[in-house]
C-alpha cells in the first residue's frame, strides 16, 4: 500500500509540474509575435512525413525550453506533389499570398532551382535540408538560399580516396539525369582524375526510366571492362536499379558498387527486399555523433510519429535518418535567428506588395526582415542533434563521412579532410591516408572477402583477347609466325617477345584467354608497318599488340604501352678496319699537335732559365752570343735523351734541371709506349664513329624495312636515296662487307637489341657498335587506351625482368654465338687514342712554377747585391737598366767557381792583354769600360762615356 501511495503522489506531482508549464506557455503566448514560415515537401512520401514531424518537434522542443521568447514560428505547410511546377506554385503562394518570412524546403534539388530565384526576388530565405546538389549553391547563385545539408560535392574526395586505396583505375558513374544527378558529375570526375583514375563512360538514367530501360543500360555496362560503378540518384530510383542489377547477375564476384550519401543516409528507411539487394555495396554516409540528447530525441520523435500516423500501419516501422536531424536543426536555427532579430528591433511581418494578382510574378513585394534574417541566420552557431550547426557561405560545414558496407550499413571506417581514411574517428594520422588497411573487413558482392580488381574482360559472347603480331623477315628471334590458319586467321608464334608475354601472364593473379592474329596479307606477307599494326588496336581490330614494338610518343596517341622489357636506344654497326699506319710520319702520331707545341715551348723556356741562372758563374754558358744560345738550347734538348755534358753549378739551376728531367722522363716513356703500340699492335678501329660525318660525306647507310629508324634518318638529313633498305641480317652483312665505295653501305642503323643480335651472329673483329645515336623507350606491349591490363601486365613484366626467367629467355633467343658475344662498344665521343696535353698539363704546370720560382729567387739575390746602382738618384732609369744588364753580363767573381780558379792561378803573371774588367769575352766588353776593383768584395763599375 505504501509503494502504491508513493507512486500516486509522484504521478500527481508530475501532472502538476506539467500543468504549470503549459500555463506559463499559454500566458506567454498572449504576448508573442507570430512569424509565418512556409514548408514545402512531398507530403505523400514517407520521408516527407518523417522530416515534417522532425520540424514540428523541433519547434515544440525549442519553445518549450524557451517559453520566455517573444516570437513564435507559425508553419504554413504546402504539398509539392513530387513535381517541379507544384513546388514552384506552392512557394509562390507562400511568398505572395501568405507572406511568409522564410521557406523550409523544397524536398528535391530539381524543385529548388525556381524557388531559389523567387526567394532572391522577395528577399525571403530558402532553407533546404534535403536538396544537396552542389549546382544549387554557387557564387553566382542566390545569397538567400541556405543549404543546411552536406553538399554532394563534399563526398567526392572520400569516394576518390576509396578508389585510390584499392587501386581501381576506372570508375563508371551511374546518375539520374536531373539537377540532383548531374550536379555532382564535374566534381566527381575532377576528384577521380587527381588519383589517376579515369571515367571511360558515364551512364545516365532518366528519372522516369522503366525497368526495361534500366536493364538495357546495365547490360550495356556489363559488356565493358570496368566493374566499378558509382551510383548517384534518388533512393527510390537507385533501389530499383540495384534490384535489377542483382537479378541480371551484376552482384557477383568482381563487381564494385559505391552508393552516395543520398541513398546511404536512407538505408535505415528502406524495406528488407531493397536491403538484401544491396549486400556488398560500399556507401558514403554522413556521420552523426552519438549523444544523450540524440537518444532522447529519437524516443520523443518515435512517440510523435506513431501518434500522427497510427491510422497508417505501413508508416509505423519508419526510422529517423540524418536528413530528419538536419530538418530538426534547421527549424531550430530559423527560430533562434528570428528571436535574435526581435531582440534588436521590432518585427514587421507585412510584406510590401506592389499590387497585382496572386500569380503575378512581376508584382513581388519584399520582406521587411529578409536582409536582417539573412545576416542573422548566416551567423547562427549552436550544437544541434546532428552535430555542430555552422554555415559557411550558406552551406552546412562537413565534419566526417562514415564508410559503410552492405544494405544494413555495417561501419568499416571513416573519412575526414584531415586524416583521410581511418578505422576509428579518434585516429590522429600525421598525413592524409588513402590506405585500405585503415578500413575494417569488407564483404564484397558475391560474398567475396578479396577486393575486386575493378575490371574484367567483357563478357559479350565469351570474347577472348585478340592479340596482333607482326610478320617479320628479319630478326625473327623476337617474333616468328610458325602457323597461320587462313580460315580463322588465328596464328601460332614463337620468339623472345612472345615468351616474355607468356611469362608475364603466368605472374598475373588471374587467367587471360587470348589468340594471336598475324597482321598479314592473304599471301602471308606483312600487311604494313609497325605504326599501322599499332593503329589496328586503336581501330579495335585487335585488343593488344605483342611484338618487338618500340615505345614512341607518336604511337602513344593511339595506344597505351606497358613498361619496356628491353634496353633502349638506337645505335649503328660499322665495319672494323686495321688502322696501322704505314706513313713516314708515323713518329708524330703518338702525340697531338698541341702537346708537341707545348713540349717545344718548354724546351726553349727551360734552356733560357738555365742560361739565366748559370751565365754569371759558369764558363760553359759564357762566350759569344751564338755560343751561349747554342749551348742553352743544346742543354735543354739534350735532356730528352739525357746526353747533356755541360756542368750545372748553381743550386737553382740544378733544382730546375731535376724537375725538367723528370718531366722529360715521363714524356719519353709515354711516347715510346704509344709509338710501339702504333707500330706493332693491330689497330682495329671503326671506319666511322659519327653519323653526321657520314651524312656530310654523302655515304649511304642502311636500316630495316618498315622501321621507324627510317624516319629518324630522314629527320637527321639523310636523303631517301642514301638510305638502303635491309631485308635480313645476311643482306646487311653483305652490304657492310661490300662497303659504300662499291655499292654497299657505310653503316647499319637500328635499335640496340637488334644490333646486339646482329653482332652475336657475326664476328666482332668484323664489325662494332657505335652506341646511343638516339634515345628510345625500348620494346613494350601495346593495349587499347585506358585498358586496365596495362597496369597489371607492366607489374608482371617487372617481376619477370628482375628474376632469372629473363636471363633464361635472353640466353635462349638472343645469345647465339656466345664465344663471339663480347663485342666492343665504342662511344662516338671518343675520336682518338693519341696522347694529348690533357694528360700532361699537370707536369708542365709543376715545371713552369719551379722555373719561375728559381728565376724570382735569382732576381731578388742579384738586385740585392746591386742595390746601390738602383738607389743612385743622379742617373736616369734607362741608364740604371743599362748598368744592371752590363753587370749581369759580367762574371760573378765572388762565386766559388771563380775563387777556386783564381787560387789556382795566383803564381802566374798577368797576361799583357788582360784588363781589369770581368768577362772580357762578353759582347759588352766592346764598350771598354774602366773598372776599379776595390779591396772589398763589392764590384763598383765606373763607366766613362765618350
Amino acid at each position: 500500500m505504501t509503494t502504491s501511495k508513493n507512486n500516486n503522489y509522484a504521478i500527481l506531482f508530475l501532472l502538476m509540474v506539467r500543468c504549470s508549464t503549459w500555463m506559463l506557455v499559454c500566458m506567454a503566448h498572449n504576448d508573442t509575435i507570430p512569424v509565418k514560415v512556409g514548408v514545402v515537401l512531398d507530403l505523400e512520401t514517407l520521408q516527407a512525413k518523417i522530416w515534417l514531424s522532425c520540424i514540428e518537434l523541433a519547434l515544440s522542443d525549442f519553445y518549450a525550453s524557451h517559453a520566455h521568447f517573444k516570437t513564435r514560428l507559425v508553419l504554413n505547410i504546402r504539398d509539392s506533389n513530387k513535381d517541379i511546377v507544384s513546388a514552384a506554385s506552392a512557394a509562390l503562394d507562400l511568398i505572395k499570398n501568405v507572406q511568409v518570412e522564410a521557406i523550409i524546403g523544397p524536398q528535391r534539388s530539381t524543385q529548388a532551382k525556381f524557388i531559389i530565384d523567387l526567394g532572391q526576388k522577395a528577399q525571403v530565405p530558402i532553407i533546404s535540408f534535403s536538396a544537396t546538389s552542389p549546382s544549387l549553391k554557387t557564387p553566382s547563385q542566390s545569397s538567400y538560399f541556405f543549404q543546411t545539408a552536406i553538399s554532394d560535392s563534399s563526398q567526392v574526395t572520400a569516394i576518390s580516396s576509396i578508389v585510390k586505396a584499392f587501386g581501381w583505375r576506372k570508375v563508371v558513374p551511374i546518375y539520374v539525369t536531373n539537377e540532383y544527378g548531374e550536379g555532382i558529375i564535374p566534381y566527381l570526375v575532377d576528384a577521380l582524375e587527381k588519383v589517376d583514375c579515369g571515367v571511360p563512360y558515364r551512364s545516365p538514367i532518366p528519372p522516369s526510366a522503366t525497368d526495361d530501360q534500366i536493364k538495357a543500360e546495365l547490360y550495356k555496362l556489363n559488356t565493358m571492362q570496368t566493374r566499378v560503378f558509382d551510383v548517384h540518384m534518388s533512393y527510390d530510383l537507385g533501389s530499383r536499379l540495384l534490384i535489377i542489377a542483382k537479378k541480371i547477375g551484376m552482384f557477383g564476384q568482381g563487381y564494385v558498387w559505391i552508393i552516395t550519401q543520398g541513398m546511404t543516409n536512407l538505408l535505415g528507411s528502406l524495406d528488407s527486399s531493397i536491403i538484401s539487394s544491396m549486400e556488398g555495396v560500399l556507401g558514403i554516409k554522413n556521420f552523426v555523433p552519438q549523444s544523450k540528447e540524440l537518444d532522447k530525441f529519437k524516443v520523443r520523435w518515435k512517440a510523435k510519429f506513431y501518434k500522427d500516423n497510427k491510422n497508417n500501419p505501413t508508416f509505423l516501422d519508419a526510422k529517423i535518418n540524418v536528413i530528419g536531424l538536419w530538418a530538426y536543426d534547421s527549424a531550430q536555427a530559423l527560430a533562434l535567428a528570428v528571436e535574435n532579430i526581435s531582440r534588436s528591433s521590432a518585427i514587421n511581418t507585412t510584406i510590401l506588395n506592389n499590387g497585382g494578382s496572386t500569380t503575378d510574378l512581376d508584382s513581388f513585394g519584399v520582406s521587411p526582415i529578409g536582409p536582417k534574417l539573412l545576416e542573422t541566420l548566416s551567423g547562427t552557431r549552436f550544437k544541434g542533434i546532428a552535430g555542430n550547426f555552422n554555415l559557411d557561405n550558406g552551406q552546412l560545414e562537413m565534419s566526417a563521412f562514415q564508410i559503410v558496407n552492405g544494405g544494413r550499413g555495417r561501419e568499416i571506417g571513416f573519412w575526414t579532410q584531415k586524416n583521410g581514411l581511418v578505422r576509428f574517428l579518434d585516429s590522429n594520422n600525421e598525413l592524409c591516408s588513402t590506405s585500405k588497411s585503415n578500413l575494417g573487413p569488407i564483404i564484397w558482392p558475391g560474398e567475396s572477402l578479396l577486393p575486386p580488381r575493378g575490371w574484367e574482360i567483357p563478357t559479350n559472347g565469351g570474347k577472348r583477347l585478340r592479340i596482333g603480331i607482326p610478320v617479320k623477315t628479319m630478326f625473327t628471334e623476337f617474333v616468328k609466325v610458325t602457323h597461320h590458319d587462313p580460315s580463322t586467321n588465328i596464328s601460332e608464334a614463337t620468339g623472345f617477345s612472345i615468351d616474355v608475354f607468356k611469362a608475364a601472364l603466368e605472374v598475373l593473379p588471374y587467367a587471360l584467354s587470348y589468340d594471336f592474329f598475324a597482321y598479314a596479307k592473304p599471301d602471308d606477307t606483312s600487311a604494313g608497318t609497325y605504326d599501322e599494326l599499332v593503329r589496328q588496336v586503336y581501330l579495335e581490330n585487335y585488343d593488344a599488340v605483342v611484338a618487338d614494338t618500340t615505345i614512341r610518343a607518336k604511337r602513344t596517341q593511339y595506344v597505351d604501352f606497358t613498361l619496356p622489357y628491353t634496353e633502349s636506344g638506337v645505335a649503328m654497326v660499322v665495319p672494323m678496319k686495321d688502322h696501322k699506319t704505314k706513313s713516314a710520319w708515323i713518329f708524330l702520331k703518338p702525340l697531338t699537335w698541341d702537346l708537341w707545341v707545348t713540349i717545344l715551348c718548354f724546351f726553349l723556356f727551360i734552356g733560357f732559365v738555365v742560361w739565366v741562372l748559370e751565365h754569371r758563374i759558369n764558363e760553359d754558358f759564357r762566350g759569344p752570343p751564338s755560343h751561349q744560345i747554342g749551348t742553352s738550347f743544346w742543354f735543354s734538348f739534350s735532356t730528352m735523351v739525357f746526353a747533356h755534358k755541360e756542368r750545372v753549378v748553381s743550386n737553382l739551376a740544378r733544382f730546375v734541371t731535376i724537375i725538367w728531367v723528370f718531366v722529360v722522363l715521363v714524356l719519353t716513356q709515354s711516347y715510346t709506349a704509344s709509338l710501339t703500340s702504333l707500330l706493332t699492335v693491330e689497330q682495329l678501329q671503326p671506319t666511322s664513329t659519327d653519323l653526321i660525318q657520314l651524312l656530310k660525306s654523302g655515304k649511304p647507310v642502311g636500316c630495316q624495312q618498315s622501321s621507324f629508324v627510317y624516319e629518324l634518318l630522314r629527320q637527321t638529313g639523310f636523303p631517301a636515296c642514301k638510305i638502303v633498305s635491309i631485308e635480313n641480317a645476311e643482306h646487311g652483312d653483305q652490304l657492310l662487307s661490300t662497303g659504300s665505295a662499291k655499292g654497299g653501305i657505310a653503316a647499319y642503323v637500328d635499335e640496340t637489341p637488334y644490333i646486339r643480335l646482329f653482332l652475336a651472329t657475326y664476328y666482332c673483329s668484323k664489325y662494332t657498335m657505335i652506341i646511343l645515336l638516339f634515345k628510345t623507350a625500348g620494346f613494350g606491349f601495346a593495349f587499347a587506351k585506358g585498358s586496365p591490363l596495362v597496369h597489371d601486365v607492366s607489374r608482371a613484366i617487372l617481376n619477370v625482368t628482375e628474376g632469372e626467367e629473363m636471363k633464361r629467355l635472353e640466353s635462349k633467343w638472343l645469345e647465339r654465338n656466345s664465344k663471339e658475344n663480347t663485342c666492343l662498344e665504342i662511344d662516338p665521343k671518343i675520336s682518338s687514342n693519341r696522347l694529348s696535353l690533357d694528360s700532361f698539363w699537370g707536369l708542365f704546370l709543376i715545371a713552369g712554377i719551379s722555373s719561375l720560382f728559381a728565376l724570382t729567387v735569382f732576381a731578388i739575390m742579384f738586385l740585392h747585391k746591386h742595390w746601390k746602382i738602383l738607389l743612385n738618384s743622379n742617373d736616369s732609369i734607362r741608364r740604371k737598366m743599362r748598368v744592371i744588364f752590363k753587370s749581369f753580363d759580367q762574371k760573378d767573381l765572388s762565386s766559388h767557381t771563380f775563387r777556386k780558379s783564381n787560387n789556382n792561378n795566383t803564381n802566374c803573371p798577368p797576361s799583357p792583354t788582360s784588363t781589369t774588367f770581368s768577362g772580357s769575352n762578353s759582347p759588352l766588353s766592346m764598350a771598354s769600360p774602366e773598372v776599379v776593383r776595390p779591396s772589398s768584395n763589392e764590384n763598383i763599375i765606373q763607366i766613362n762615356e765618350q
